[in-house]
């Protein structure tokens, strides 16, 4: 296997001259001694096989490309809990002020829902923090049919007196305010048949009720009144860390649950990738090298290849106790004899070539002349099988537990990702759908392109 070895001639080339030129000082007209050992290397080809196959996966730029964006993801699926401004995985997000869950929150790049101009009124509502404050504009509900005063009409908020007290009403089609034919002639008693709000400005600083929050740096705190010095953003919560993904509907961040379900998912996939492949490989070369368990073998696969993977997977997760484990076991019951099957095809078409006749004749032991002489041509075949068995072994894991029998949903996946959201996808709630299975699809064909190009890459007989 004269393609495997690594070793330069350059080096060697400058060592033997290195070596002759010394000698030629000491004794100019010494005879020059013959080292057969450097000889024999030096009459090496300058080739590396790993080399080549490197050159030419990175030629194929679909597979490049792949490469480098399947990197990035598993990187930041590691390092994501990590990052600033991260909320826990599985935690409940309740609303400061008000303890109500933060369910179904639109996804967002930031946590600020409107601006507050400079010279707006706003309510302080208890909360201590010296940071951030809990404001709302909301000076006081009215109920249905309440009596107030018009005194300025406006399209969009109409300016009232209620109480003694002046602020602004919604003027829409949700309040439908009782209004005189000619409205700009205030003032006018009016009413809404709805419940409704007076606002210290003509604008809805809550979000679908509760406070929102601003930096105290921007206001002026006085007997519970709050004047906004500088327009500002005012935050659905006190904190910078926007929800990305969303919330669903327990108010959990889907962002973090998506990264911690991916990471669970990989595991399961790389798991099941390499279990898979220990025991094809090994089955598989037995099956195929020594011939005396060739008869016994072949009935072990075809009683466990002809029952069905799908039945298997079914009947081991209703049996055992859901988990991932359990998952693993699964998959890997049946998974290795694709692998052992190509393994031992593979060894049957190269097992009696010369060298191999020539290894067995000079004494070699079958240990050797499997791990020097056959696996290495199988490189391409393993690493095609292992990088379409972790696509596989996640698809799996959706399938399981969109039937109901996977992961419990205290551990989140992407199978239990994507099947809360399949039942949320006629809805606004969408999202929580959407994002896991983008994810999921960019895992699915990174593995399937890389897996091809690399086989190709690895196969000999595209090596010049």
């Amino acid at each position: 296997m004269g393609f495997l070895r690594k070793i330069k001639t350059a080096p060697l080339e400058d060592k033997m001259n290195e070596e002759l030129r010394q000698r030629r000082e000491s004794d100019p007209f010494g005879f020059a001694e013959y080292d057969a050992a450097n000889a024999e290397r030096a009459g090496y080809s300058d080739y590396s096989y790993w080399k080549s196959t490197f050159r030419a996966f990175i030629r194929n730029k679909a597979a490049a490309v792949a490469f480098m964006i399947l990197v990035v993801l598993l990187a930041f699926t590691v390092i994501q809990p990590f990052l600033p401004n991260q909320y826990p995985s599985g935690k409940i997000i309740n609303h400061p002020t008000t303890q109500m869950q933060m369910s179904n929150v639109a996804p967002s790049l930031t946590t600020a829902l409107v601006q507050a101009k400079a010279g707006d009124v706003l309510i302080v509502t208890p909360y201590e923090d010296k940071e951030w404050t809990a404001v709302s504009n909301v000076l006081e509900s009215l109920k249905a049919r309440t009596v107030f005063t018009v005194i300025e009409y406006g399209d969009e908020y109409c300016k009232v007196t209620y109480n003694g007290q002046t602020g602004f009403v919604k003027n829409d089609f949700s309040t439908k305010l009782k209004l005189p034919e000619d409205v700009t002639a205030v003032p006018y008693d009016s009413r809404s048949n709805f419940p409704i709000k007076l606002y210290s400005a003509p604008a809805d600083y809550t979000n679908n009720g509760d406070p929102l929050f601003i930096r105290t740096e921007n206001i002026r705190i006085e007997d519970n009144v709050a004047t906004v010095i500088r327009e500002c953003d005012l935050n659905v919560l006190p904190s910078t860390a926007p929800f990305v993904f969303g919330t669903n509907n327990l108010g959990q961040d889907l962002w973090a649950l998506v990264w911690r379900g991916t990471r669970t998912s990989l595991f399961i996939g790389f798991s099941v990738a390499v279990i898979e492949a220990f025991i094809g490989i090994v089955v598989g070369v037995l099956w195929g090298y020594i011939r005396k368990l060739d008869r016994l073998l072949t009935a072990v696969y075809n009683v466990v290849d002809n029952v069905p993977t799908t039945i298997v997977l079914i009947l081991i997760s209703y049996i055992m106790h859901p988990g991932i484990g359990t998952l693993i076991f699964a998959m890997c019951l049946t998974g290795w004899v694709g692998m052992a099957r190509f393994i031992r095809n593979q060894i049957i078409i190269i097992r009696d070539r010369d060298y191999n006749l020539a290894s067995r004749c000079l004494g070699s032991r079958p240990a050797r002349i499997i791990l020097r002489n056959l696996l290495p041509y199988l490189v391409s075949v393993i690493m095609l099988r292992m990088a379409l068995a972790v696509p596989g072994a996640i698809g799996s894991e959706v399938f399981i537990t969109y039937i109901g029998l996977g992961l419990p949903v205290s551990m989140p996946s992407l199978g239990n990702l994507i099947n809360v959201g399949r039942r949320l996808i006629s809805t606004s709630q969408g999202y929580q759908l959407l994002f896991p299975t983008i994810v999921l699809s960019i895992i699915t064909i990174s593995f399937y392109i890389i897996g091809n190009a690399f086989a190709d890459a690895a196969d000999p007989k595209n090596h010049t």
